[in-house]
Protein backbone atom coordinates (compact mmCIF):
# COMPACT_ATOMS: atom_id res chain seq x y z
CA UNK A 1 0.00 0.00 0.00
CA UNK A 2 3.06 2.22 1.09
CA UNK A 3 4.51 1.88 -2.15
CA UNK A 4 1.48 2.24 -4.43
CA UNK A 5 0.91 5.88 -2.58
CA UNK A 6 4.59 6.52 -3.42
CA UNK A 7 3.98 5.56 -7.14
CA UNK A 8 1.06 7.75 -7.39
CA UNK A 9 3.02 10.82 -5.52
CA UNK A 10 5.72 10.26 -7.56
CA UNK A 11 3.28 10.23 -10.93
CA UNK A 12 1.30 13.48 -10.16
CA UNK A 13 4.77 15.83 -9.32
CA UNK A 14 5.69 14.35 -12.78
CA UNK A 15 2.09 15.67 -14.22
CA UNK A 16 3.35 19.48 -14.96
CA UNK A 17 6.44 17.86 -16.66
CA UNK A 18 4.95 16.03 -18.64
CA UNK A 19 2.56 19.13 -19.71
CA UNK A 20 4.95 21.14 -20.06
CA UNK A 21 6.82 19.13 -22.33
CA UNK A 22 3.40 17.68 -25.11
CA UNK A 23 2.27 21.39 -24.38
CA UNK A 24 0.63 22.50 -26.35
CA UNK A 25 -1.87 20.05 -28.45
CA UNK A 26 -4.22 22.31 -29.65
CA UNK A 27 -5.04 26.09 -30.31
CA UNK A 28 -4.12 28.69 -27.95
CA UNK A 29 -6.53 31.41 -27.63
CA UNK A 30 -5.68 35.26 -26.09
CA UNK A 31 -7.73 37.39 -25.10
CA UNK A 32 -7.63 41.05 -25.98
CA UNK A 33 -10.13 42.77 -23.13
CA UNK A 34 -10.45 45.52 -25.84
CA UNK A 35 -12.51 46.31 -29.25
CA UNK A 36 -10.07 45.53 -32.32
CA UNK A 37 -7.72 48.27 -33.41
CA UNK A 38 -6.21 49.82 -30.65
CA UNK A 39 -2.32 49.27 -28.81
CA UNK A 40 -3.19 46.46 -27.02
CA UNK A 41 -5.33 44.23 -30.37
CA UNK A 42 -2.73 45.81 -32.75
CA UNK A 43 0.20 44.35 -30.35
CA UNK A 44 -1.64 40.89 -29.69
CA UNK A 45 -1.96 40.11 -33.41
CA UNK A 46 1.67 41.51 -34.16
CA UNK A 47 3.32 38.71 -32.05
CA UNK A 48 0.18 35.49 -32.76
CA UNK A 49 1.54 34.35 -35.84
CA UNK A 50 5.35 34.28 -34.89
CA UNK A 51 4.03 32.59 -31.75
CA UNK A 52 1.81 30.15 -33.34
CA UNK A 53 5.33 29.46 -35.27
CA UNK A 54 7.24 29.26 -31.78
CA UNK A 55 4.79 26.87 -30.15
CA UNK A 56 3.79 24.43 -33.24
CA UNK A 57 0.06 25.56 -33.09
CA UNK A 58 -2.44 27.72 -34.35
CA UNK A 59 -3.16 31.11 -31.45
CA UNK A 60 -6.19 32.53 -31.92
CA UNK A 61 -7.26 36.26 -31.27
CA UNK A 62 -10.58 36.50 -29.52
CA UNK A 63 -11.17 40.03 -28.37
CA UNK A 64 -13.81 40.71 -25.72
CA UNK A 65 -14.49 44.45 -24.44
CA UNK A 66 -16.21 45.62 -21.79
CA UNK A 67 -16.45 47.44 -18.94
CA UNK A 68 -12.32 49.16 -19.56
CA UNK A 69 -10.95 45.91 -20.00
CA UNK A 70 -12.20 43.92 -16.95
CA UNK A 71 -14.88 41.48 -18.67
CA UNK A 72 -11.61 39.94 -20.55
CA UNK A 73 -9.56 39.73 -17.71
CA UNK A 74 -12.25 38.55 -15.99
CA UNK A 75 -12.77 35.98 -18.35
CA UNK A 76 -8.90 34.57 -18.16
CA UNK A 77 -8.81 34.68 -14.49
CA UNK A 78 -11.28 32.09 -14.57
CA UNK A 79 -10.30 29.87 -17.47
CA UNK A 80 -8.86 26.42 -16.92
CA UNK A 81 -5.09 26.78 -15.45
CA UNK A 82 -4.00 24.71 -18.99
CA UNK A 83 -2.03 27.33 -20.75
CA UNK A 84 -4.87 27.42 -23.74
CA UNK A 85 -6.47 30.32 -22.09
CA UNK A 86 -3.99 33.90 -22.19
CA UNK A 87 -4.71 37.34 -21.51
CA UNK A 88 -2.86 40.43 -23.31
CA UNK A 89 -2.86 42.36 -20.11
CA UNK A 90 -2.38 45.91 -20.33
CA UNK A 91 -2.00 49.09 -17.23
CA UNK A 92 -5.48 49.04 -17.47
CA UNK A 93 -6.83 46.04 -16.35
CA UNK A 94 -3.97 45.44 -14.26
CA UNK A 95 -2.59 48.49 -12.12
CA UNK A 96 -5.21 51.27 -13.58
CA UNK A 97 -8.56 49.57 -12.78
CA UNK A 98 -7.98 47.76 -9.58
CA UNK A 99 -7.21 51.68 -8.14
CA UNK A 100 -10.68 53.25 -9.77
CA UNK A 101 -13.11 50.42 -9.49
CA UNK A 102 -14.31 49.58 -5.58
CA UNK A 103 -14.80 46.05 -6.66
CA UNK A 104 -13.36 43.70 -9.95
CA UNK A 105 -14.45 40.13 -10.43
CA UNK A 106 -10.69 39.12 -10.19
CA UNK A 107 -7.29 40.50 -8.43
CA UNK A 108 -4.53 41.74 -10.97
CA UNK A 109 -2.14 40.34 -8.15
CA UNK A 110 -3.44 36.94 -6.91
CA UNK A 111 -5.45 35.22 -10.08
CA UNK A 112 -3.03 35.66 -12.92
CA UNK A 113 0.72 34.06 -13.78
CA UNK A 114 2.60 36.56 -15.49
CA UNK A 115 4.37 34.78 -18.81
CA UNK A 116 6.43 37.95 -20.10
CA UNK A 117 6.10 41.15 -20.53
CA UNK A 118 5.84 42.26 -24.28
CA UNK A 119 6.43 46.44 -24.77
CA UNK A 120 5.90 49.12 -22.94
CA UNK A 121 4.24 52.10 -24.56
CA UNK A 122 6.13 55.81 -23.51
CA UNK A 123 3.38 58.53 -22.76
CA UNK A 124 4.16 61.99 -24.26
CA UNK A 125 3.46 65.63 -23.48
CA UNK A 126 2.13 67.55 -26.36
CA UNK A 127 1.27 70.93 -27.31
CA UNK A 128 -1.13 72.80 -29.80
CA UNK A 129 0.58 74.53 -32.37
CA UNK A 130 -1.74 77.20 -31.69
CA UNK A 131 -0.99 77.14 -27.87
CA UNK A 132 2.42 78.79 -28.32
CA UNK A 133 3.74 76.56 -25.68
CA UNK A 134 7.54 74.97 -26.90
CA UNK A 135 8.80 73.64 -23.57
CA UNK A 136 7.67 72.19 -20.34
CA UNK A 137 8.69 75.47 -18.67
CA UNK A 138 6.40 77.30 -20.66
CA UNK A 139 3.62 75.36 -19.61
CA UNK A 140 4.94 75.59 -16.12
CA UNK A 141 5.07 79.37 -16.40
CA UNK A 142 1.57 79.87 -17.88
CA UNK A 143 -0.31 76.95 -15.37
CA UNK A 144 1.36 78.70 -12.44
CA UNK A 145 -0.13 82.55 -13.66
CA UNK A 146 -3.11 81.03 -14.99
CA UNK A 147 -4.45 79.40 -11.80
CA UNK A 148 -5.90 76.22 -12.65
CA UNK A 149 -7.34 77.03 -15.75
CA UNK A 150 -4.74 76.06 -18.70
CA UNK A 151 -6.40 72.55 -20.31
CA UNK A 152 -4.75 69.14 -20.46
CA UNK A 153 -6.31 67.08 -22.10
CA UNK A 154 -6.41 62.84 -21.56
CA UNK A 155 -8.15 59.83 -23.23
CA UNK A 156 -10.51 59.30 -20.49
CA UNK A 157 -11.15 60.24 -16.76
CA UNK A 158 -8.87 57.07 -14.63
CA UNK A 159 -6.53 56.10 -17.50
CA UNK A 160 -2.75 56.15 -17.30
CA UNK A 161 -3.02 59.49 -18.84
CA UNK A 162 -5.00 61.08 -16.85
CA UNK A 163 -3.09 59.27 -13.70
CA UNK A 164 0.10 61.07 -15.93
CA UNK A 165 -1.44 64.19 -15.66
CA UNK A 166 -2.01 64.36 -12.17
CA UNK A 167 1.17 62.95 -11.11
CA UNK A 168 2.87 65.54 -13.39
CA UNK A 169 0.58 68.27 -11.37
CA UNK A 170 1.43 67.04 -8.13
CA UNK A 171 4.99 67.03 -8.80
CA UNK A 172 5.33 70.26 -10.38
CA UNK A 173 3.37 71.87 -7.28
CA UNK A 174 0.48 73.24 -10.25
CA UNK A 175 -2.96 73.51 -10.71
CA UNK A 176 -4.36 72.19 -14.18
CA UNK A 177 -7.99 72.16 -15.50
CA UNK A 178 -8.00 68.67 -16.88
CA UNK A 179 -10.30 67.56 -19.68
CA UNK A 180 -11.06 63.95 -20.57
CA UNK A 181 -12.46 62.67 -23.67
CA UNK A 182 -13.53 59.40 -24.60
CA UNK A 183 -10.64 58.27 -26.11
CA UNK A 184 -7.49 59.28 -27.81
CA UNK A 185 -8.62 60.25 -31.25
CA UNK A 186 -11.19 62.41 -30.10
CA UNK A 187 -8.77 64.64 -27.81
CA UNK A 188 -6.31 64.53 -30.01
CA UNK A 189 -8.78 65.91 -32.80
CA UNK A 190 -9.32 68.92 -30.58
CA UNK A 191 -5.86 69.44 -29.57
CA UNK A 192 -5.08 69.97 -32.80
CA UNK A 193 -7.36 72.34 -33.32
CA UNK A 194 -6.74 74.51 -30.65
CA UNK A 195 -9.86 73.66 -28.27
CA UNK A 196 -7.13 71.97 -25.88
CA UNK A 197 -4.01 73.71 -25.36
CA UNK A 198 -2.16 70.59 -24.65
CA UNK A 199 -2.24 66.67 -23.38
CA UNK A 200 -0.74 63.72 -22.39
CA UNK A 201 -1.07 60.44 -24.69
CA UNK A 202 -0.03 57.12 -25.48
CA UNK A 203 2.98 58.17 -28.15
CA UNK A 204 1.55 54.97 -30.51
CA UNK A 205 -1.67 56.82 -30.86
CA UNK A 206 0.04 60.57 -31.32
CA UNK A 207 3.39 59.72 -33.27
CA UNK A 208 2.13 60.13 -36.83
CA UNK A 209 1.00 63.24 -35.60
CA UNK A 210 4.11 64.21 -34.37
CA UNK A 211 6.02 62.86 -37.19
CA UNK A 212 4.25 65.35 -39.37
CA UNK A 213 4.72 68.24 -37.54
CA UNK A 214 0.89 68.84 -36.79
CA UNK A 215 1.83 68.38 -32.84
CA UNK A 216 4.57 69.85 -30.56
CA UNK A 217 6.20 67.03 -28.37
CA UNK A 218 7.70 68.57 -25.24
CA UNK A 219 8.79 65.59 -23.03
CA UNK A 220 8.60 61.83 -22.47
CA UNK A 221 7.16 60.59 -19.30
CA UNK A 222 9.68 57.37 -19.42
CA UNK A 223 12.73 57.52 -17.34
CA UNK A 224 14.74 56.92 -21.04
CA UNK A 225 14.21 58.76 -23.83
CA UNK A 226 12.24 57.48 -26.48
CA UNK A 227 14.60 55.28 -29.37
CA UNK A 228 11.77 57.06 -31.70
CA UNK A 229 12.15 60.15 -30.37
CA UNK A 230 15.94 60.85 -29.15
CA UNK A 231 15.74 64.50 -29.20
CA UNK A 232 13.14 64.72 -26.70
CA UNK A 233 14.10 64.88 -22.81
CA UNK A 234 12.25 63.26 -20.53
CA UNK A 235 10.40 64.49 -17.55
CA UNK A 236 12.99 63.49 -15.23
CA UNK A 237 15.56 65.01 -16.94
CA UNK A 238 14.06 68.09 -16.61
CA UNK A 239 13.81 68.08 -12.99
CA UNK A 240 11.31 65.80 -12.02
CA UNK A 241 13.44 63.25 -10.94
CA UNK A 242 11.69 59.78 -10.18
CA UNK A 243 8.80 60.92 -12.95
CA UNK A 244 7.91 57.44 -14.69
CA UNK A 245 4.20 57.32 -16.47
CA UNK A 246 3.87 54.27 -19.16
CA UNK A 247 1.30 51.53 -20.85
CA UNK A 248 2.78 48.36 -19.80
CA UNK A 249 1.67 45.50 -21.45
CA UNK A 250 2.25 41.20 -21.67
CA UNK A 251 1.25 37.93 -21.70
CA UNK A 252 -0.54 36.49 -18.88
CA UNK A 253 -2.61 33.04 -17.94
CA UNK A 254 -4.83 31.89 -15.14
CA UNK A 255 -3.11 31.65 -11.81
CA UNK A 256 -2.86 28.13 -11.09
CA UNK A 257 -1.06 27.94 -14.36
CA UNK A 258 1.85 24.82 -13.90
CA UNK A 259 5.22 26.62 -13.93
CA UNK A 260 6.52 24.21 -16.64
CA UNK A 261 3.73 25.46 -18.73
CA UNK A 262 4.55 29.06 -18.03
CA UNK A 263 8.29 28.94 -18.48
CA UNK A 264 7.35 27.14 -22.16
CA UNK A 265 5.30 29.73 -22.69
CA UNK A 266 8.16 32.16 -21.70
CA UNK A 267 10.60 30.78 -23.44
CA UNK A 268 8.63 31.12 -26.40
CA UNK A 269 7.86 35.11 -25.89
CA UNK A 270 11.19 35.47 -25.85
CA UNK A 271 12.17 33.85 -29.17
CA UNK A 272 9.26 35.69 -30.47
CA UNK A 273 10.77 38.98 -29.07
CA UNK A 274 14.24 38.21 -30.05
CA UNK A 275 13.14 38.29 -33.66
CA UNK A 276 13.80 41.61 -35.48
CA UNK A 277 11.19 42.01 -37.38
CA UNK A 278 8.84 41.85 -34.78
CA UNK A 279 10.78 44.44 -32.41
CA UNK A 280 10.62 46.73 -35.52
CA UNK A 281 7.02 46.41 -35.98
CA UNK A 282 6.62 47.89 -32.28
CA UNK A 283 9.01 50.53 -32.80
CA UNK A 284 7.30 51.28 -35.42
CA UNK A 285 4.28 52.22 -33.35
CA UNK A 286 6.26 54.04 -30.91
CA UNK A 287 6.82 51.44 -28.16
CA UNK A 288 9.59 49.94 -26.72
CA UNK A 289 9.29 45.97 -27.23
CA UNK A 290 10.77 44.07 -24.43
CA UNK A 291 10.56 40.27 -23.05
CA UNK A 292 10.63 39.42 -19.29
CA UNK A 293 10.89 36.55 -16.86
CA UNK A 294 7.70 35.80 -15.13
CA UNK A 295 8.93 37.72 -11.49
CA UNK A 296 10.01 40.66 -13.52
CA UNK A 297 6.62 41.17 -15.16
CA UNK A 298 5.47 40.27 -12.05
CA UNK A 299 7.29 43.06 -10.04
CA UNK A 300 6.38 46.23 -12.77
CA UNK A 301 2.68 44.73 -12.64
CA UNK A 302 3.01 45.45 -8.57
CA UNK A 303 5.14 48.46 -8.83
CA UNK A 304 2.63 50.46 -11.14
CA UNK A 305 -0.44 49.31 -9.08
CA UNK A 306 1.16 50.98 -5.64
CA UNK A 307 2.49 54.12 -7.41
CA UNK A 308 -1.12 54.84 -8.63
CA UNK A 309 -2.53 53.85 -5.36
CA UNK A 310 -0.37 56.31 -3.38
CA UNK A 311 -1.10 58.88 -6.38
CA UNK A 312 -4.66 58.35 -5.85
CA UNK A 313 -4.38 59.39 -1.77
CA UNK A 314 -1.83 61.64 -2.46
CA UNK A 315 -4.13 64.18 -4.59
CA UNK A 316 -7.33 62.61 -3.27
CA UNK A 317 -8.65 61.89 -6.62
CA UNK A 318 -12.44 60.49 -6.72
CA UNK A 319 -13.74 58.33 -9.22
CA UNK A 320 -17.71 58.14 -8.44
Amino acid sequence: MGRTLAILAALLLAAPAWAAESFPTRPVRIVVPYAPGGNVDISARIIAPPLGEVLGQIIVVDNRPGAGGNLGASLVAKATPDGYTLLVGSSGPLSVNPVIFKSLPYDSLKDFAPISTVQAVPLVMLASPKSGYNSVADVITAAKARQGKLTMASAGIGTTNHFAIELFAHMANVKLLHVPYKGSGPALSELLGGQVETMVDQLAASIGHIRDGRLKVLAVTTPQRSPVLPQVPTLDELGYKGYHAATLLGLLAPAATPKPVVAKLNAAVRKVMDQAAVAERFRGLGASPGASSPEEFSARIRGELQQWQTLVKQVNLKFD
